[in-house]
């Protein structure tokens, strides 16, 4: 069947046909015509069976039907958990909808936001976005999102996993209650469904395959090696089998560092991404890598949602995912579109665990070849992985949600080169302070909240000082939302009494010598100092 007989219209056929594509696959075959009747769906698919051009192509069409008003409003909104997809489903839009008088843009965090808000004030029809930086632009009022006909949530368990869930409730209370609604996953887990019970209306359900499969045109090999020799593994099969493309998955921003400087080393032309890395220098990185100038692009798990590579032949799991799903979405990267594609994975004594849960996963087992010259010592004990683990608590390990928020980030506020939100900055990983410590490292005291009452504050979180709390904008509100100390203790009249100083251990009762009224604080509030350092406003 070919995409003639789906009802789409000439100038998105005439877009198919330059960019080369003949047959529709399953998932656009049976999503296409649904979304053209304007019904919600929810679409799960195998990671590389086309899943972009199976809500992009039906939405420009119902966007089309009705010519643009003079003033151009949010018609359609696309939210991605990452940068790299957000900017390649954008690029779709604009490559199917280039016959079409429709305009789109795109927003993320990283780079900066005034260029983004000029676009959006000139008005845009379909806007691609990841939640974070679009909740900026909210605050900023630079985007109005009340004239939204149609919402895409693509790979919509992944953003469940990074924490997105309460910025997608902020986003979908900003929509209007009447919209089409699509859902848009690699995998389809419970969860998913739990979500589209309140979002969804009456959805066609779409499963064309199932879940938590890998691609079948995905060659999948297992090489047991020590730990210490899988980067002396890695550049010999890279270097025997002359590999021009290999995209290469690490567990730690720290360990793609270091494997690419080795590599480097090797005579192997190689590059690091991920959340660390500056949106500049994550852009370059994947740019280099799809043109071949280097061969070796070393990523953490935020590339293995999105990146859509023509043609990757190779895909190497140098460590094994704490997930067992998220191995599915790393080999997706490669046998897309219909083209055969190679994953290996470089397996230590330490991994088995992982493995076990991977194969359980997929329902089979995975092939063992092991290298000559670099059989396994079977003396080398397992010692346990300091990151992750099957359901959160492996040595040092998190509950999922937790382990994927770090890489996304506590916020992505701001107007400048932001690294929140969208998938990036680590959180601070500093102890807890005490209730009653005497005095904090640096000599400075803990918040005479904490000190006076043993009301255990959130780490890390600022309080912020002001003569008038009422000046404070809706943005700043919103930095310690939830995380501020009740009025009643966060003065310095807690208990009509006179203050007592945090420094000074509540261990014995003080003489009771009359004391001079104390003087008052410039300020209304106290400032609570829970990580040592001043709040730099």
């Amino acid at each position: 069947m070919s995409f003639n007989t789906l009802g789409l219209s000439a100038e998105l056929l005439r877009a198919v046909t330059d960019k080369g594509y003949g047959e529709p696959t399953p998932i656009q075959l049976k999503a296409i015509p649904v979304i053209l009747e304007g019904r919600d769906i929810l679409a799960g698919a195998q990671t590389g069976t086309g899943k972009t051009a199976g809500f992009t192509l039906p939405l420009l069409q119902r966007l089309s039907a009705q010519a643009p008003a003079e003033r151009r409003v949010i018609r359609a909104l696309i939210l991605t958990p990452t940068r790299e997809l957000a900017a390649q489903v954008e690029e779709s839009v604009r490559v199917y909808g280039k016959h079409l008088p429709l305009k789109s843009t795109v927003v993320f965090g990283g780079v900066g936001f005034n260029p983004q808000a000029d676009t959006l004030r000139r008005g845009v029809d379909i806007l691609v976005a990841t939640p974070g930086r679009l909740l900026d632009h909210v605050q900023q009022k630079t985007v109005d999102l009340s004239k939204v006909e149609i919402l895409v949530l693509d790979e919509a368990d992944r953003m469940l996993d990074m924490g997105f869930i309460r910025d997608i409730r902020k986003i979908l209370a900003l929509l209007p209650k009447q919209r089409q609604n699509l859902l848009f996953s690699a995998t389809f887990s419970d969860e998913i469904k739990q979500l589209s019970d309140g979002l969804l209306n009456a959805p066609v359900l779409i499963e064309v395959a199932r879940r938590n499969t890998a691609a079948e045109l995905v060659t999948q090999v297992v090489h047991p090696v020590d730990r210490e020799r899988k980067r002396e593994l890695l550049s010999s099969l890279i270097k025997a089998n002359d590999w021009k493309q290999v995209l290469v998955f690490m567990r730690t921003k720290h360990g793609c560092n270091r494997l690419a400087e080795q590599l480097g080393k090797d005579g192997i032309s190689a590059s690091a991404i991920h959340g660390n890395k500056s949106q500049g220098a994550r852009t370059k990185a994947l740019a280099d890598f799809k043109k071949g100038a280097v061969r070796v692009l070393v990523a953490t798990d935020i590339a293995a949602r999105g990146l859509d590579i023509d043609q990757l032949p190779h895909v190497v799991n140098y460590e094994l995912p704490n997930v067992p799903e998220d191995y599915v979405h790393r080999i997706g990267r490669t046998g897309r579109a219909g083209n055969e594609g190679e994953a290996l994975s470089l397996v230590c004594v330490d991994e088995r665990d992982y493995l076990r849960d991977i194969e359980r996963v997929l329902h089979r087992e995975i092939p063992k070849v092991v290298i000559a010259g670099f059989e396994p010592d079977p003396a080398i004990k397992a010692e346990p992985i300091s990151r992750g683990g099957r359901g959160g608590q492996r040595s040092g390990g998190r509950p999922q949600a937790a382990r994927n928020g770090a890489e996304r980030g506590r916020s992505d506020r701001g107007r400048g080169q932001s690294q929140g939100r969208d998938g990036d900055r680590s959180r601070d990983q500093r102890p807890r302070p005490q209730a009653h410590s005497p005095a904090r490292a640096g000599g400075r005291p803990q918040s005479h909240a904490s000190a006076r009452t043993g009301v255990r504050t959130p780490p890390h979180v600022h309080v912020r000082v002001s003569a008038d709390p009422q000046s404070f904008s809706n943005a700043e509100r919103d930095e310690v939302d939830g995380n501020r100390l009740p009025a009643a203790s966060s003065g310095n009249d807690h208990g009509r009494g006179a203050p007592v100083r945090a420094h000074q251990p509540q261990t014995h009762a003080r003489p009771s010598t009359p004391r001079s009224k104390p003087r008052p604080h410039r300020g209304q509030e106290v400032p609570a100092l829970l990580d040592g350092n001043k709040r730099d406003d």
